[in-house]
Parts: structure tokens; sequence; C-alpha cells
């Protein structure tokens, strides 16, 4: 909202509290947020009228903007609380706890578990830190002192705790003013005017004979006098536009009007109008009554102040008159031909995650940009089918980030991208994630990354990124989940927030007419707006068609606006706009009548449009309505595949069903690849390294602050990938097919070096924290759990007794995360319980232990052979026992969307689909022929996977719990089939890791089928007892029955490090042959943690030395390395990679 409108406001409060408007002043407050009144707000809060008291709160802050409001509320809420217990009032003291204090244990689950012990008491003074409470009143008194220092030390609170000085009756002055300029503009003034209304402008009568112009006394309703006014003459004032609260109607001389007149009735947009005047208005001076919110520190950039008016006069082409619809049309119109379309596939490339963004590089045509459901981010050279780097998403600062995206973090750590894109001189990327994170990385070339920038910039997902370049200042612009669009400078500052769109916003499109720029939202509403770089609001309200989610696009060259989506009902649209007067220009036809998904599109050549729909892509001329040509490269593709066309148009990327993408080429992308492809490794890498362009202004600017200036060039080196061969007639020219690089041994790359497998063997190469450092008698570690929010371990024994470690907040571990830097404390209630299991008379050797934690770690269900328990965490009581063998539980899981449903597997080879809440077994599964040895659930696709001592595998429908498919795992040549087999999923959830004493596989839980495999063989033959995926799937760790662990890469199944028994037992326990690795567990957060239960009965958290940062390298396909050093893999491992890589 402008100065002027704030200000207006707070001449309305004024107005309202001189006529005793006392409800409504404080309504249009907490409304407007303008002013937060102090008094007001204590009264209520001594009063105890506590609705009142957050409703008015709320409309200055909510619960989770930051600290300061967090602890307003908690304080609010916990008075409220206590002052019900203080009632005695035990139903609404647990109404209070569950609705209103709930939230805050999200950030400390701790406090609020000691606030819900709270009901146990008598009387709540018992506890130690409230013994000092007195009445009611003396606390509200108590609790105001502490809630008038947050609110004042609250930055959302600045400049809103006093109103500005006004003299009295401000407003009714202003209005007279008005009339009194009104009637100086009558052509014929009367002496005694008569005014009876405010709703017109004022005009007096024609009387016979003109008069002079006399000052005007109106008479308003309240009863209050009103002061003097001098006499205004016909020459006594210079008029300032300044003071127009409302803007005049604009004709229809613009686009952005033509888009608003278009608009159907379903707009929230109203044009604001005044009456003509006499007085000529500058466009540009207006005010809109709306509220985008703004940083207070000011903007960095002065960008154009220009309105819908001069926005929509330059998007008009130059000779389009206000009454006709004209075209832009290119100079001279080149042929095009179905040869011109992408259509080959040239190559086929693995990526190992699901994509779900890709974008080529703006000047390196074979360079391209691939986001990952996993988080990662990688980056392909296409031609050599090279991956450039790799970077998993990572967490740089969370200590710097928000409470809420701390919270949403320590539930589930699991994060997809959202978005990936180049900036214009491909010297800086942005990745958009689907939890509130932005990042920014420089690229100077080849294979170096840095990080620059780390944003949390919304609450929930940041769905789109684009860089965009107002007033010659490199910006991006980003869209969320919280309804809002914001623009920020390469170094993080927030430029503008932009809001009014009811829907979280979906897409965004920056673009530029001559010196105008402006942006287009769209949100999952189906509305379309339109921004420009300032404070007065959205020009433009409109519905796109099917009213859902929809992407705008303008060709390369800028003359044509697209847009693509699809209506909730599966309906796709595929659309050119006039953009002057907002309407459709075509609507392109072609797509299947319902689509599961949002389809997605492209341009490219200025010429050609793509989209990808019902496992294919669909070409259209822009210039026809109906399907131009279609491919299916060659099969395999998604149903609703993702697609981006490199510059040129001569190559495209599409996804494929597999967890990869496609590259399509055209006659001279084929060209263009194969000219790469045939290059020596060395002058692809010279060529990558030369700089690719010019670098200018902030990005430049922002490469320098984090690593030496990108050089600048004004031409391209000759054997760059930037720049085509040169080719006649088909074939390169001599010079450049003769001229060879010349290659010293000395600089030879790395790639071209053996590659050597990591031995862990020397304590120094590792970091270990061991708990307890002894146990007598040893009790053997059965089971292993990081908690959720990875601040504690929790190991269950063979004795039934379940232990727990807690890493604590430090100066060495801010974080309080586990580490293997710091013992973690033995932690135990002060009760001295502890949580055991109920046991079986029979021998506990035999028993098959399970344990599961809840979402929020606020329970654990475990059982040893006998009844399964739910411990509290916090105070380790059982809170109920169920499921009486026999027969005996053998697995727990918790569904992932219902911490009330249980998948529980038996020892007779059935699973219990258990429902706590009412104690009952809601069905039955029956597929197995032995003990249930492993459960996953996955989110994804919504099946249940199981595993059995049968070797089997089983995959259920979670919906109506029915067997989909079952298989029974391939086993080593001369291997048994009995033995325990356990399952997990990995990130994506369509890859499941199968882990049994006689291999590691991987397979595709769509087809059930395996795609990798790998048998104990050479220095890592013993059977393996355990294996997990690192949490961010990159690496599993295996751990072998004679004290080795491996970690091996995750994508391939190939060895990356080997660490010895020597590496993190003690003398003693390594030369015993009794203790090694029963069980591996990983943390939510660390890629590179593991931790392991030994059977001995020791608990070891194990990372890589500080010097190394992480275990080993990944190997190249072959696992190539010199005779003798090498754990070479097995034929069927090899076989598997190989028919995969096909």
């Amino acid at each position: 909202m402008s100065s002027l409108s704030r200000e207006l406001v707070f001449l309305i409060l004024q107005f309202l509290d001189e006529e005793k408007f006392k409800e409504s002043v404080h309504k249009l407050e907490q409304e407007s947020g303008f002013f937060f009144n102090m008094k007001y707000f204590e009264e209520k809060a001594q009063a105890g009228d506590w609705d009142e008291v957050e409703r008015y709160l709320s409309g200055f802050t909510k619960v989770d903007d930051n600290r300061y409001s967090m602890k307003i509320f908690f304080e609010i809420r916990k008075q409220k609380y206590l002052e019900a217990l203080d009632r005695q009032d035990r139903a609404k003291a647990v109404e209070i706890l569950v609705k209103d204090l709930k939230v805050f244990s999200t950030f400390n689950e701790d406090l609020y578990k000691e606030i819900t012990q709270l009901l146990t008491l008598e009387n709540f003074r018992e506890n130690e830190q409230l013994s000092k409470y007195g009445d009611t009143k003396s606390a509200r008194s108590i609790m105001l002192l502490e809630l008038k220092k947050l609110i004042e030390a609250n930055p959302l609170f600045r400049e809103k705790l006093a109103l500005p000085t006004l003299k009295a009756s401000r407003l009714r002055t202003l209005i007279n003013q008005s009339l009194n300029w009104q009637h100086q503009l009558c052509k014929n003034p009367r002496s005694n005017p008569d005014i009876k209304t405010l709703f017109t402008d004022h005009s007096c009568q024609p009387p016979n004979g003109a008069r002079a112009p006399t000052p005007v006394t109106v008479p308003l309703p309240g009863g209050l006098k009103n002061p003097a006014y001098a006499t205004l003459g016909a020459h006594g004032v210079q008029y300032s536009s300044h003071l127009r609260l409302f803007p005049p109607t604009a004709a229809n001389a613009n686009a952005l009007s033509g888009w608003m007149a278009n608009a159907n009735a379903s707009s929230s947009v109203q044009s604001a109008v005044v009456a003509a005047s006499a007085i000529p208005v500058p466009p540009n001076q207006v005010s809109f009554l709306k509220r985008p919110r703004t940083p207070s520190n000011g903007l960095g950039v002065d960008y154009q102040s220009a309105d819908s008016d001069q926005l929509m006069k330059r998007l008009r082409p130059a000779a389009a008159s206000a009454d006709e619809m004209t075209y832009p049309a290119p100079v001279s119109q080149p042929s095009w031909s179905l040869e011109d379309l992408p259509r080959t596939v040239a190559r086929n490339i693995s990526q190992g995650s699901a994509v779900t963004s890709m974008d080529f590089h703006p000047t390196h045509q074979t360079l391209l940009l691939v986001g990952s459901s996993n988080g990662e981010i990688t980056l392909w050279e296409v031609g050599s089918r090279e991956r450039l780097l790799s970077k998993p998403f990572k967490i740089r600062d969370m200590a710097a980030c928000s409470l809420p995206f701390q919270a949403t973090m320590a539930k589930d750590f699991s994060v997809s991208i959202s978005k990936v894109t180049w900036s214009p001189d491909g010297s800086l990327m942005g990745i958009a994630f689907t939890k509130h994170l932005v990042h920014l990385y420089a690229y100077p070339g080849h294979a170096d990354l840095r990080h620059h920038l780390e944003i949390d910039a919304h609450i929930g997902g940041v769905n789109d990124l684009v860089f965009s370049h107002p007033n010659k200042q490199l910006c991006f612009v980003t869209c969320g989940d919280d309804k809002l669009i914001k623009i920020w400078d390469l170094n993080g500052r927030r430029l503008y927030t932009f809001e009014g769109h009811e829907a979280p916003v979906y897409s965004v499109c920056p673009h530029h007419k001559e010196s105008i720029q402006f942006i287009f939202s769209t949100a999952l509403d189906g509305k379309i707006k339109a921004w420009l770089y300032d404070n007065l609001g959205s020009r433009v309200d409109y519905d796109a068609p099917g009213r859902w989610c929809t992407t705008m696009m303008y060709t390369a060259d800028g003359s044509r606006l697209f847009s693509c989506g699809t209506s909730k009902d599966g309906e796709s649209y595929l659309v050119e706009w006039n953009e002057s007067e907002g309407s459709i220009k075509r609507n392109y036809a072609g797509f299947k009548k319902k689509s599961i998904g949002i389809v997605q599109f492209d341009t490219t050549k200025n010429h050609f449009l793509a989209v990808g729909e019902d496992n294919q892509i669909k070409f259209w001329d822009m210039d026809h309505v109906n399907i131009l040509t279609t491919t299916d490269a060659d099969g395999g593709l998604e149903n609703l595949p993702r697609l981006r066309f490199n510059k040129d148009g001569s190559l495209l990327a599409v996804t494929t069903a597999d967890n990869g993408f496609k590259i399509l080429a055209n006659a001279d992308g084929l060209r263009y690849l194969r000219s790469i492809e045939n290059r020596t490794f060395e002058a692809n890498r010279a060529a990558i390294d030369t700089p690719l362009i010019k670098v200018s202004g902030a990005a430049a600017t922002a490469a320098a602050n984090i690593s030496p200036v990108v050089s600048r060039v004004d031409r391209l080196d000759g054997t760059s990938p930037s720049r085509p061969p040169s080719v006649l007639n088909g074939v390169e020219s001599a010079v450049r097919v003769t001229e060879k690089p010349r290659v010293l041994l000395d600089d030879m790359p790395d790639k071209t070096k053996t590659w050597e497998l990591a031995e862990v063997t020397d304590p120094v190469k590792c970091r270990v924290v061991t708990m307890p450092e002894n146990t007598d008698p040893p009790v053997k570690v059965l089971r292993l759990l990081y908690t959720n929010s990875g601040v504690g371990l929790l190991a269950l024994g063979s004795n039934g007794i379940q232990r727990l470690w807690k890493w604590g907040r430090s100066e060495q571990n801010p974080s309080g995360k586990a580490t293997a830097n710091i013992v973690p404390q033995h932690w135990q209630p002060s009760s001295g319980l502890l949580m055991t299991n109920d046991l079986p008379d029979t021998n506990t050797e035999e028993v098959v232990p399970c344990i599961a934690l809840s979402k929020n770690d606020s329970y654990v269900m475990s059982a040893s052979g006998g009844k399964v328990s739910l411990f509290n965490m916090m105070t380790f009581k059982v809170m109920t026992t169920f499921m009486a063998p026999p027969p005996a539980s053998t697995f727990l899981a918790f569904h992932p969307q219902d911490n009330n449903i249980i998948a529980i597997g038996m020892e007779d080879s059935t699973i219990h689909i258990y429902n706590v809440r009412v104690d009952e077994v809601k069905t039955k599964l029956k597929g197995h022929q032995k003990r249930i040895t492993g459960l996953a659930f996955s989110n994804s696709v919504n099946v249940l996977v199981s595993s059995g001592a049968d070797a089997q595998l089983c995959v259920w429908n979670t919906d109506t719990w029915e067997k989909r498919k079952s298989i029974m795992i391939q086993m080593p040549g001369g291997k048994a089939s009995g033995g325990d087999t356990r399952v997990q999923f990995h990130s994506d959830q369509t890859r499941l890791l199968v882990v049994h004493a006689t291999q590691l596989a991987v397979y595709d839980i769509s087809k059930l089928e395996r795609i990798r495999q790998w048998v104990p063989q050479d220095l890592l033959a013993a059977p393996i007892s355990s294996a997990a995926y690192s949490y961010n799937s990159q690496l599993v760790f295996a751990s072998f029955c004679d004290g080795n662990i491996g970690v091996f890469d995750a994508e391939c199944l190939r060895l990356r490090c080997r660490i010895s028994p020597s590496a993190y037992l003690s003398l003693t326990a390594t030369n015993s042959s009794m203790a090694y690795p029963f069980v591996v567990a990983t943390p939510p957060f660390e890629s590179n943690q593991f931790a392991v239960g030994m059977t001995d009965g020791a608990v070891k958290v194990i990372e890589p030395s500080e010097s190394e940062g992480k275990w080993g390298t990944s190997p190249p396909a072959d696992n190539g390395l010199p005779n003798g050093g090498s754990v070479a893999q097995s034929a069927i491992s090899s076989q598997a990679s190989e028919q995969t890589s096909r």
C-alpha cells in the first residue's frame, strides 16, 4: 500500500475515534495492520478476553513469523491454560493444550511434554518453575510486562506502535478544502451553494448572472464544529496531483486495461473511478488501496514507476490504434520444415532419480542442468555423456532459516527440486526447492560450481524461480505456496513482495517491452495477474483456461505470448494470447481428454511449440491450431514428460519413466553431438573451461565475491562446444579434423588416472564415538534407530531393553544433531524407568525383535517376542500393550500418512494392519510362507512392500490392501534362500534396496524387477549382517559378519570404500572373533554418517575424517583398478549394471 493510502487509513481512524465508533476503530486497526493499539490490547488481556486478544494480534503477526511472535502467542496461551487449571476446569485445559499449545510442540517437544504433565498435578504450583505463581490478576500483569517487551522488540511492530501527530478533525478539513476547490471550478459559482452530498462532485446550477466564487463550509455529520478555512481564490493554490487518492480511469488505450475490461465478473480487481476534472492529472500518480508488503529497509534499485497505462502503451505495437488489433510479423519469414524439429533419439542418459526440472545453458548448447526429486542437481555434458558435477541437497545454515522450516525439516528431511534455471549469461544457476529454500551457485566453467546464496524464500514450497533484469540490474523472482511473489537481488536482499493472489502462486514470467519491466504470475486457482516493479498492486486479474495450473512463456524474440496448463478435471490447454486485449488468439487442439497431472511445454525458433503428453512429445506450428507431428522418442517416456529445448532448438531434452532423460536432435544437433563425442577428452575439457560469455554487471560481481572473476572474452574459442563446428556439405573442415591437441603426460586429466578403492584401516582416517564404553555382561544390539529429529539414537538389545542417547546443543555442536565429535548423553527420565519389552518364556536368542518410532519422536513401539508395547519417549512409561503372542510380532512400520495405522509383520507369515486408536486389526494380509522380516511404505505409489524369511517380496496396495505382485529374490548360485530379508525405499520412493545375507539388490518397484545386484566377494566375502541407504540415497552402508563395513555407490552398487574393523574397534575387540556390527542405521540429515549396533552391546557413530569429508570417490563404470588392488564386481553385478546402462 502506498504511503498516501496508509495516511488515509490514519485519517479514517482519527475520524472513527472522534465519532466514538470504538469497535470500528479497533477493527480497522487490526485489518489494516498499520497501528497496534497497546492500550486496547492491554485492556483485553487484563479482562481475560483471550479470543479478542489473539484476533487483534493476528492482524499484525502470526505464530510462526519469528521467534518474538512465537513467544508472544505462547505466553498468552500458557496464561490461558494455567488459568483453566487454576479453576480446576480440566476439560478446558485439555482443549487449550490440544488446540492452542500443540503447535509449539513442533519447535520444543520437551517443553510441550512438560506442560502436559501439569495436568497430572493436583496444583500446578507444585511444579518448581510455577511455585511463585500468584493470583490471576497479578499473573496477567506480569505477563503483560513481558508481552510489551516482546512486541517492542519484534521488527513486525516497528513504526506501528504510535500514531502520527494530526490536527483535530483532519479528514473533515480535507473534505472541506476539496469542496472549496470544486466550488472554485464551477462555471457559474453561487455565493451560497447548497451542497447535499459528497458522493458526486459539486457543481452550482447556472444562475441568471455570474457571481464571484465564495468559500464553502459544509456541515458534516457528527455535530462537531468545523474549523474556518481561508478563501481559495481562482489562482490561490497550485494543485498537486500527489494528493489524488485514486487514479482516473484509463481509456481503452493499453493492453492491461484491455485485460481488465474483458475480465469476467469473478475478477477481484475493480477500477477505481473519479469524476472527470478540468485539471489535467499526470497518469502515473496512482495509489491503489491494496497491501503489498515491502521491506522496511527500502530498495536498492530505482525501478520505473510507470503505471498500467504507460506500460501498455508500450506493450501495444506502435502501428496499432486503440480500436484495431495488429500482430507483429518478422521482417523476413524463413521457410520451416519438419526436419527442423529435434525428433531423433541421440542420447539416453540415466539420472538415477526422477527428473523434475531441466535447463540448457544459454550459450553452451550441450550443457544441461538437471534437478531431481531427491534434491540433487547435476550438470551434464550431453555431447560426451559426461556427468560434470553433482550436488546433493544440503542446508548451508540451518540456524539462519526460519523456525517453520526447521520444524518441517525435523519432521521430514526429504526435499525435491521444483525448478532449475540459468541466469541470462550462464554465470549463475538458480535452484528452487519444494520446501522454503532457494540456492544460487556461481558457475565459472567445466566442473567448477561455487555456492553463492541460500535464502529461506517462502513458507511451503518455492514453485518457480526466474532471473530478471529490470533497470539493468540482475535480480531473480520467486513464487510459492504462501501466495506471494518476491524479487531478490543477488545478495539475497528482498526488493519487493507482491501479494494479491488468493491461492499458491504456480509460476512467474518476467518480461519487458522497451523500458517497461513487468511480471505475469499464475496461481492454483487459475488467476493470471500482472505486476510492475512497484508497490501499486497487480494490474491484471484474469482467468486462465482450465482455471488451475498454468505456465506462461514468451517466444525468444519476445513477440508472442503463450500459456499451457491443465484443469483439475484433467483437460489440458495450449493457447496464444493477444496481450493487447487480454484475449485468447489461438486455442491449439490435439490433447487427449483426460490427463493425470500437469502438462509441460516449451517453444523454439520463434515458430514451434512442444508439449509432453500421453508418453510422447507433440509439436505445433505456432500459426496453426492442429498438431504438426508427434514422437514417442522410441518409447520409455513418462506419461507427462518434462521437456526443454536448447537455445538454438537443435536439441530437446525429455524425461523418461526410468528416472532418466533422452536427448532428441535434428540434423544440426546430431552433427554437433558427434563433433563433441569425437574430440579427445583433453580438447573437450579445454573447450568447456574456456569462458563462455562476457560477464558484466551484478552477475560478475556475484561471482567475484566467491571466486576469481570470470574472464572476459569477446569471441569463443574455435574448439569450444559453444561454437558450432564448421561443416561443408556434411563434412567437417580438414583443418579441424587433422588438428590434434598436444597432450603432455603431466597434464593428463584426473579422469584417465587409475581409480583406487578407499581403504580405511587406521583409526586416524575416521571419527568414531562409542556408547557405552563397555557393557557387562554384553547385550547384543538387535535394532538401531536414529530419532526423526536427528538428535538421538535408540537401541534395542537382546534383553528387551531400549536405550536412548541424545546430543545437546553446545558451542562444539550448535545444531544439536548426532555427531561423532561429541559423546552423547545416555538419557533417562528422572524416575529412572527403563523401556523394557514384554519377554516370552522361551529362549530369548530365538526372539525376532522389532521397533518403530513415531514421526514426531513422541512415542516408540517395540516388541521382543512378547506383546507389543507403546512407550512414551518422555517418561518411558508404557502407554498400552497389544497383540499378545502367539503369533509374535516380528516387524513394525508406521503408515506414513497416519500414525494411528501400523503394519505389523507376524511370526506366522501374516501382516496385520492395526489401528492403535480403536485397538482393532483392520485387515490381515496373507502371501508369505515364513515369518515377516521387513516392511516398507512408499508415499508416491501407495504401496506397502513386505519381505520374509522365505526370500519373497510382496507388493500390497495401501488403498485396498490387495496384493499387486510378488516375486522370489534371485539368489546367487549355490546359496540357500533362507534367512532374514530387509527392505528400504530409495528417497525417490520408486526403487527398493533389498538386503539379504547373500546379497545387496535394488529393485524397480513399479515392475518388481531387479536392476542391480552385488554379492559378497574378495575382501568383503563374509555374509552381510545389515545395510541401509544414506538419507539422500546416494550411498549404501553395509556391515559384514567379519566386522568389515562397505560403503557403496547407491546408483550402481559398486564399492567405493572398505572400513576395516581395525579402524573403529579397540585392539581387544578387534582380536575378539565375536564382536561385529549386527545392525546399521543412518541419520536423517548427513549422508556420510552412519551408526552400527554391535554384538557386544556397543553402539558406534562413525564419520570420515574431517580432512577427507567423505567415504572415497565414485568408482568408474567398470570399477577398473590395477592388478592386485581391486575388489572386482561379480559377474552377476556387472551383467545387471550393463543391462541397466543399456
